[in-house]
């Protein structure tokens, strides 16, 4: 008897300790990964393309949810990222962080606060690792280093760019092997002597994200060390943005790899927001042209692919050390595209246009303490919406100066109804709804395309269609507070 008695006490006691342990666990704030990659289109095997090897991202995404049409709200790295960082729509160039800090030192108090800052106000330990606001390390100067040059002031408790044994941030941002940079290489008509695509053989260290996700490990064991602080780990991915150079290995991927057609590769008729793929042309082309070149244009396919592969290896050493920290799950993952590209759609070999290329980009969101089993959805959603979205899953109050909607209630239903997204470039704007995208010049041009047929954004029928024109540019002029 009175060995069942100690038993039953043993029994209570366990239950007890372990009930407590739970009610703790569930009560702590969950962390945040939020991983940003530059230039990524939305074409991964969890998007439904199977010639991308993507398998760290498609793991990702089978524990979560696929945001099939998440739009940027400008297809640039910089002002794509104000508006992630901040929750409000801004500036449409690569300086539009740097011009919001200007405007914050000069008029402190006036300037809204950040994602990471609003994190750190509600006490979590904030970390910016590699490209997460536009420029490496998120600062400025000749040499990018220079502290007093923040994109993202008060933000961070730590912003870091490691730049290995390179010693400059800049030759981690140009992106080629062993730290190659291009400062003394451009040449007298503005061309760089960099070569567009390169694969060198070696471990991932020799290139930029191999030696930045390092760091990001040695911060992510550091923060889960603290359980009782709540992290905000921001990792911001280069590859595959230009030059695309990964090492050999993920090259040789793709070296049998039959690639798909190239959908409406022609130049548009008429006004649009085409550009003649600058950024690109300008790198050492071997006098190539991809669009006249397919063997060319599909070695830079193949490049890019490979580059894809890179970022994805990235992400599974970020989420497998999660893993074994033990905070896994008590972590939301989001992983993110800062905006499209174009592989010869439209004639285009870049970023910086209003179509669809350059504005749809992988959005991918792991909380789990959802039941979320790779769920996707074909709601319309924005950039915008992550800020209101991370308040919401971490029980944060959403700040009244944040423009987006949580995508909370589109995690729990992904069936429910999106929104229109709003986009932006120089000077144009553009809405894109379930059927249709409008884009509006500021000298009143307008461009209307109907997704339902097989022309989309080839063929404009503004001309034909003056009553959806007129509702939609009320819609994305209401949207905009004009």
């Amino acid at each position: 008897m009175k060995f069942k008695t100690s038993a039953i006490i043993f029994l209570i006691f366990t239950f007890v300790i372990i009930h407590c342990k739970t009610t703790r666990a569930e009560d702590k704030q969950p962390n945040v990964l939020l991983i940003c990659i530059d230039d990524l289109r939305p074409e991964l095997g969890c998007f439904g393309v199977d010639y991308i090897a993507s398998p760290h991202i498609d793991r990702l995404a089978s524990k979560g949810t696929i945001f099939r049409r998440h739009y940027v709200q400008a297809p640039t790295c910089g002002a794509s990222r104000y508006t992630l960082l901040t929750g409000q729509y801004g500036g449409s160039g690569n300086d539009s962080l740097f011009r919001r800090a200007a405007k914050l030192k000069k008029d402190s108090g006036t300037v809204s606060p950040s994602l990471p800052a609003w994190f750190r106000k509600h006490g979590y330990t904030t970390v910016s690792v590699g490209k997460v606001s536009h420029h490496p390390g998120g600062l400025g100067g000749e040499r990018w280093n220079e502290p007093k040059q923040s994109e993202m002031p008060n933000a961070w408790n730590r912003q870091l760019l490691p730049a290995g044994d390179w010693k400059d941030p800049r030759g981690w941002m140009h992106g080629l092997a062993h730290g190659e940079t291009r400062d003394d290489s451009r040449t007298k008509n503005g061309g760089i002597s960099m070569d567009v695509f390169q694969a060198v053989e070696g471990g991932d260290e020799i290139y930029p994200d191999g030696v930045s996700v390092d760091e990001a490990l040695r911060q992510m064991d550091q923060l889960a060390d603290d359980p009782d602080v709540p992290f905000f780990l921001a990792v911001g991915i280069l590859r595959p943005h230009l030059p695309f150079g990964a090492p050999a290995k993920y090259l040789r991927t793709y070296e049998n790899t039959k690639l798909p057609l190239t959908l409406h590769p022609d130049k548009p008729v008429g006004k649009t927001t085409w550009h003649g793929s600058g950024e690109f042309m300008k790198y050492n082309r071997w006098k190539r042209n991809p669009n006249s070149d397919i063997d060319f244009a599909n070695d830079v396919r193949k490049h890019y692919a490979a580059c894809v592969s890179y970022a994805d290896a990235q992400v599974g050493r970020l989420t497998e050390r999660l893993k074994k920290t033990g905070v896994a799950e008590n972590t939301i993952i989001v992983l993110w595209g800062d905006h499209g590209w174009h592989l010869g759609e439209h004639a285009i070999w870049g970023k910086h246009s209003l179509f669809e290329e350059s504005l749809r980009s992988p959005l991918i969101i792991c909380d789990p303490s959802m039941d979320q089993n790779g769920e996707s959805t074909e709601s319309i959603v924005e950039a915008l919406d992550l800020f209101p979205t991370l308040c919401e899953l971490t029980g944060m109050e959403v700040p009244e100066f944040v423009q987006g909607v949580s995508l909370k209630p589109i995690l729990k239903n992904p069936t429910r109804k999106g929104h229109p997204a709003i986009s932006y470039f120089r000077k144009a704007k553009t809405i894109r709804t379930d059927s249709h995208r409008l884009i509006l010049h500021n000298d009143g041009f307008v461009e209307l395309y109907d997704h339902r047929t097989t022309e989309k954004e080839t063929k404009n029928i503004a001309v034909n269609k003056p009553d959806v024109v007129a509702q939609m540019s009320k819609q994305l002029k209401s949207r905009m507070g004009q």
